[in-house]
């Protein structure tokens, strides 16, 4: 099954929609609790980086009975320093963002916790592309 999703960068009412319906559908599929609240975690903060960093995204969610593949491609200034902006607490976030409750500097930890496997590519002045898998019978592969 896939499903792909539009996000308008600094859309803040309509962000975690996509979590949530991709919440609904893993409830559908029977898929273990545990396991969906990961991925939705990992979704989530996915998402809310979209509309908080980015002009636009979209995310695309492949879901088969082995795994769960999100891919979540932006367009936006991208990410200079992988490396920093993977450190618990660091953030770009503009004060306004922060100002809501959001650009903690969290997303890309917690978004690396809740999934079995995440790759990062960016290239400033473009975008991002965040790829996450999350394996349904709890092992990589």
């Amino acid at each position: 099954m896939q499903y792909r999703y539009k996000i308008a960068g600094g859309d803040f009412s309509n962000a975690g929609a996509v979590a949530s319906s991709v919440k609904k559908t893993l409830r559908q599929l029977n898929i273990d609790h545990r396991l969906s609240k990961r991925i939705v975690i990992a979704l989530y903060e996915g998402e809310v980086n979209v509309v908080a960093h980015a002009y636009s995204g979209i995310i695309d969610i492949d879901i088969d009975h082995e795994r769960i593949k999100i891919r979540i491609t932006d367009k936006g200034p991208g990410i200079v320093d992988i490396a920093k902006a993977m450190e618990e607490g660091y953030s770009t976030a503009s004060t306004q963002v922060r100002e809501m409750g959001f650009g903690a500097g969290m997303g890309l930890s917690n978004m690396k916790k809740n999934s079995d496997s995440m790759q990062i590519t960016s290239e400033p002045g473009i975008g991002t592309v965040v790829e996450l898998t999350t394996y349904l019978n709890g092992n990589e592969g």
